[in-house]
């Protein structure tokens, strides 16, 4: 296999941008009823990942401690997370998922994974497999270690 010029991957990145932007657009209005999407990734990390203080979610999340301050707030006044005391720092605290916390991530993956699947399985067969194919380079896009 040959690498692709210069200009093919100028117009794959463009058009890579503009399709994962209208992907997460369409699957964010899935399923959420009620929470903004930033508030969903906050409560969904804390549910993967467990409890965490705040300037480690905001770093994860990769938006501004107040701005993520605001998130969790609007997140514990709404039942989805409880602050506790930081065992290894008193003055700290860390944001912990409720079990509505919980429930409400389960049930915004499930309604997001379904639509996805629904889409995806509209596709033609060879569609199904390019993108099934791609998705090892995608992962490798996001990783932790290529920020």
């Amino acid at each position: 296999m040959t690498a692709p010029k210069a200009d093919e991957v100028e117009d794959a990145t463009a058009r890579l941008f503009l399709t994962i932007g209208r992907l997460s657009r369409l699957l964010r209005r899935t399923g959420s009823p009620g929470l903004g999407p930033g508030a969903v990734s906050a409560l969904a990390t804390l549910a993967r990942c467990g409890p965490m203080r705040l300037g480690d979610l905001a770093q994860k999340e990769g938006v501004a401690p107040p701005t993520l301050s605001r998130i969790v707030a609007a997140l514990v006044e709404a039942g989805y997370v409880r602050r506790e005391p930081d065992p290894q720092d008193g003055r700290a605290w860390l944001a912990t998922p409720t079990p509505e916390g919980e429930e409400m991530v389960s049930g915004v993956r499930s309604a997001r994974m379904t639509e996805l699947r629904r889409r995806m399985e509209m596709l033609s067969p060879e569609h199904q497999s390019a993108l099934i194919a791609a998705l090892g380079a995608l992962e490798e896009i996001v990783a932790e270690e290529n920020r």
